[in-house]
């Protein structure tokens, strides 16, 4: 992270390099942050070491190796020395002759945070004047006065330097202090990975956004802290990123099945990268089901002209064929139009669930009894499967109720165990698992003991009209399961076992919180007449109500009631205030928050409310309130 602006630091460069002392100053992991001119100029140091994130130890080595310290017998040896003292962060000065013969104190002093700032002063002329002293001491003349004079003047040059110095202690703690606190709060992952792509610094964010990562990364390599999954993804985008070009892309990280966004920003000032990853594994499943919702529409809009043509055709099909029952033709002909018969009723059907898949579908999600449900399945299911068969359900999910369209996942789930059925061919083994994925998903696998799915249905087995059962199939079974499980933000996957064909599908987890206690609801309606309906339904679930018309109102009653249970506002009302804005504004802690609107579910405010808590579509029954009531509220 950048820690202060780009002017800031020039200014304090500029400052910096004004001082005839040379500076420096190293980071708890012993890396330069920022050094003067005549730091380099005073040591003869190459680029490499006063560019910030050099190593300490580096610096040391090469010092030792030209000469800097005089004579030494063992370098590695003298470097693990200096390297340890350091670590030890201890207030010291000292003062050394150094090869060219002149002479240098040096003198530092620890940071608050960790890591310490050295001065180094060149004391040649000074000490001249102490050996002109002790060696003439009878012999005082103007020159020793004027050394004198010259180290009093030096004295009081450093003092100002020290003052300075300690200014910019203070504002560049400061600086860090406020950026981190402000990189800590924010939702996301916000890192800095220098030119050796180790990391240099990191907020604490990474094991919130990709669960089971390691904390404590600081001075690790990017490749060693994300793991092979990830690496093989971000380790292209980071190359181009080092090359100059950011980049924003998305991918899921496998070890906890979230979906993650990652941006990339070359810092062309040390030649690292900043990276940024947040989580957008709910922004993304709200993405699918928009995206399934429109493809619907566009084929609604593409097959309602020609259901309705076709429609009109079979129905005048059918009807000339009973007419032709009716006449007298030969024995042959009623055979003939029995077949025209079935085949204009088997178009009907198949007209209707086309219908069925590209009509106006929404999912409802509710509170629902997962045993209760998968009872349900299996005494539906069950009387469609001959005795030889037989049907395992496996229920490893430990919540007792989740947030789900029951409609839709039955429909899917008995679609599945009767193609399952037919797979079987009489008899074997059809088995069914609900399970969590990692936290993220509720998955339902439906197992069956037949041949597998072939190469082509692997391929094609979700895409409409595709099918293996010849002039029997319609090839809309998959099909369907497919669009409802993307309406409902989930994913829907075909594959084979070594006992046969299996079909998951993927919801999106979402527990469903016991029932609220009756208590005091704040609802927000600026319609009187919806005000009073809606209170009706909650006061008839047991509830107290106070009302407000506006968002203004409804703060100035949460911050004198403490005792409120509950806010249910619509999205709406008077003023510029929104439902939404209330969330934000609402004193801490407050109570948990549930918004309705009438607004359709693509409306922007819709969308953005659907981010922020649960949102019930009006018109709504006081059974459809009391189940919404029981959703995992705003915090």
């Amino acid at each position: 992270m950048q820690q202060i602006s780009t002017d800031t630091h020039a200014m304090m460069m500029a400052g910096l390099n004004l001082i005839q002392q040379a500076l420096s100053i190293y980071d708890s992991d012993l890396r330069l942050v920022v050094s003067n001119r005549m730091f380099r100029d005073m040591f003869g140091l190459p680029e490499a070491l006063v560019t910030p994130g050099a190593h300490f130890e580096d610096t040391i080595r090469y010092l030792a190796t030209s000469g800097e310290y005089g004579p030494i017998d063992d370098i590695e040896d003298f470097v693990r020395t200096r390297v340890e003292q350091a670590r030890a962060f201890v207030p010291h000065y000292m003062e050394r002759p150094r090869a060219n013969g002149r002479m240098i104190s040096v003198e530092g002093s620890p940071l608050p945070q960790g890591g310490w700032i050295t001065v180094y002063t060149d004391i040649t002329a000074a000490k001249r004047a102490e050996q002109l002293l002790r060696a003439r001491s009878e012999e005082l003349s103007d020159q020793l006065l004027s050394h004198t004079e010259e180290l009093s003047a030096a004295n009081r040059e450093l003092a100002a330097t020290v003052t300075a110095l300690e200014e910019a202690k203070r504002q560049i703690t400061e600086a860090e202090a406020r950026t981190r606190l402000t990189t800590e709060m924010m939702p996301a992952h916000i890192a800095h990975v220098g030119a050796d792509r180790r990391y240099t610094y990191s907020n604490r964010r990474l094991s919130t956004i990709m669960p089971g990562s390691q904390t404590n990364i600081v001075g690790k390599h990017v490749a060693d802290v994300l793991g092979p999954q990830p690496w093989s993804v971000i380790g292209s985008h980071l190359d181009r990123a080092y090359a100059g070009q950011p980049s924003v892309f998305e991918f899921t990280h496998e070890p906890s099945s979230r979906r993650i966004r990652v941006a990339l920003t070359p810092d062309p000032m040390s030649g690292g990268v900043y990276i940024l990853s947040m989580d957008i594994t709910e922004e993304t499943q709200a993405r699918t089901a928009l995206q399934q919702t429109r493809r619907r529409e566009i084929a609604a809009q593409l097959t309602s002209g020609l259901a309705h043509d076709f429609s009109n055709l079979l129905t005048i099909i059918l009807g000339m064929q009973s007419r032709l029952q009716r006449m007298d033709l030969p024995d042959e002909a009623g055979g003939l139009i029995a077949a025209t018969l079935s085949a204009a009723r088997r178009g009907g059907t198949l007209l209707n669930r086309i219908a069925d898949i590209t009509g106006a579908r929404e999912v409802h999600p509710r509170p629902t009894d997962l045993p209760a449900f998968l009872r349900d399945i299996e005494t539906l299911a069950g009387s469609t499967l001959p005795p030889q068969i037989r049907l395992e359900i496996n229920n490893l999910i430990s919540h007792d109720a989740l947030i789900l369209d029951a409609g839709m996942l039955q429909d899917s789930l008995l679609n599945l165990v009767l193609n399952a059925r037919d797979a079987c061919n009489g008899q074997g083994r059809i088995t069914l698992t609900a399970r969590t994925v990692k936290d993220t998903w509720a998955e339902f696998t439906v197992r069956d003991t037949g041949p597998g799915f072939s190469p082509q249905a692997l391929e094609h087995g979700f895409e409409p009209f595709f099918t293996t059962k010849g002039g029997e199939g319609s090839g809309l079974g998959l099909a369907m399961v497919y669009d409802m499980t993307k309406l409902a933000g989930g994913q829907a996957t075909l594959t084979n076992r070594d006992t046969g064909g299996q079909v998951s599908i993927r919801l999106p987890l979402r527990p469903a919180t016991a029932p609220i206690a009756p208590g005091l609801v704040l609802l927000v309606e600026d319609s009187a007449d919806l005000r009073a309906t809606i209170r009706d339904m909650l006061t008839g679930a047991g509830h107290t109500v106070i009302e407000a018309a506006s968002a203004a109102e409804a703060l100035s009653l949460a911050e004198q009631i403490p005792d409120i249970s509950l806010l249910l506002s619509d999205i709406s009302l008077e003023g510029n205030d929104t439902g939404i804005d209330l969330i934000d504004r609402l004193p801490e802690p407050h109570p948990p928050v549930f918004l309705m609107t009438s607004l359709p579910t693509t409306h922007p405010l819709h969308q953005t409310a659907l981010s922020r808590a649960p949102v019930l579509t009006k018109p709504f029954s006081a059974e459809q309130l009391a189940a919404f009531l029981a959703m995992e509220p705003a915090s």
